[in-house]
């Protein structure tokens, strides 16, 4: 879940209970507030399960890798981290690549509905990317994509036959540790974590379902 929702789903649940006291007394409060729970169960029961993250079909035998940065990459370290995780020193022949940012939105900004800046931003987080992934040799393509990372990756895999995802993330404000263990668990191609800055621990990696 999007670290957004969870503020709006308390509001759901205690705006109306709280008006529902002031407006018409304890039962009237009390009335609204089941309401409101059955809604969110009703919801919640619907929604469907998760299951595994497939990628869409590749039409030759390369490699095919999608990068996806929870900020931008461009510490000549992480970039390294980054080229020895997918493993692109030494490739016989040079990999499709694909690197995908998503768009960060405030939570003032969404309710302004200003998702613009957002992906001016994750815009400008992709070019700073894939330029310091091209000055290592890594030639790539370039998306925006969802805030949420992993339903930004889900998106982005009905389109992009990928045989890896590499995640790349500072630490877990832009919730990627949460993100590193569904993708891990759903993902059918082959999955790497790289944290940047962890110039002590090296390359943190694993492959989906171990």
């Amino acid at each position: 879940m999007a670290p957004w929702k969870l503020p709006l789903i308390v509001a759901a649940i205690a705006v109306p209970i709280v008006a529902g006291f002031f407006v018409g007394g304890g039962g009237v409060g009390l009335g609204l507030g089941a309401l409101a729970v059955l809604a969110l169960v009703v919801v919640a029961v619907s929604q469907k399960p998760r299951g595994p993250i497939v990628s869409a079909q590749a039409r030759d035998a390369r490699r095919h890798v999608l990068i996806v940065a929870a900020t931008a990459v461009e510490d000549p370290g992480d970039v390294s981290r980054v080229v020895a995780a997918a493993e692109f020193n030494g490739a016989q022949e040079a990999p499709d690549v694909l690197v995908l940012i998503p768009a960060r939105i405030g939570f003032l900004d969404r309710w302004a509905s200003d998702v613009e800046s957002a992906r001016h931003t994750a815009q400008e987080r992709l070019v700073v990317t894939v330029a310091a992934l091209a000055k290592a040799g890594v030639a790539a393509e370039a998306r925006v994509g969802d805030e949420d990372i992993v339903q930004a990756t889900e998106d982005q895999l009905q389109s992009f036959p990928a045989t890896e995802v590499v995640l790349v993330g500072g630490g877990d404000e832009d919730g990627v540790d949460a993100a590193a263990a569904e993708l891990r668990s759903r993902l059918e191609a082959s999955f790497h974590e790289v944290r940047l800055g962890a110039r002590d621990k090296g390359v943190e990696a694993g492959r989906a379902g171990d």
